[in-house]
């Protein structure tokens, strides 16, 4: 943990420097919120760091060099997925759920937090028992109990109640 005088140094260089590096960075960048991301990733490295950071010469360069790369660095992600995107296209659109799946996401809302989680697990991600027991920290038979209590409350709660209406279906 930082001693008290740590935090003050910290404070006073950050208030010091903060808008002289923000506008230095809007001006590479032209993106406000980028260089806001940009600079604010940088003074969290350097708060990381900052027993040693402080020792430099100028440890405003240093943020200033961090804010740079960060900012460079997701130039290339944006170039890197413009360019996938101009290779491959536009993704086609995702269909809406069906009501069937409404039905479902509100019916699994109703269970508890337990059987909600071990029957998405299980069901939706395809994990064995062992592996779902393992993920919740609970024991094999009481994933199995969760499963097969979730399983009969979703019975219940996804019935027909009409019948007509199932027939004429």
């Amino acid at each position: 943990m930082p001693d008290v005088d740590e935090v003050d140094d910290f404070d006073e260089f950050y208030r010091g420097s903060r808008q002289r590096l923000l506008g230095y960075v809007y001006l590479l960048t032209g993106d406000l919120a980028e260089a806001q991301d940009a600079v604010q990733e940088a003074y969290i490295r350097a708060w990381q760091r900052w027993s040693r950071v402080r020792g430099y010469a100028d440890p405003e360069a240093w943020v200033r060099v961090v804010a740079v790369r960060v900012a460079i660095s997701r130039w290339r992600s944006l170039r890197s997925r413009a360019r996938a995107y101009l290779r491959h296209g536009v993704l086609a659109d995702t269909p809406a759920p069906g009501t069937e799946t409404v039905e479902v996401v509100a019916a699994l809302r109703r269970l508890p937090e337990e059987q909600r989680i071990a029957i998405a697990l299980y069901y939706l991600l395809g994990l064995p028992v062992a592996d779902v027991a393992r993920e919740t920290g609970a024991p094999v038979g009481t994933v199995k109990a969760r499963l097969a209590r979730g399983r009969a409350a979703l019975a219940g709660l996804l019935t027909v109640t009409d019948l007509e209406e199932a027939t004429d279906a």
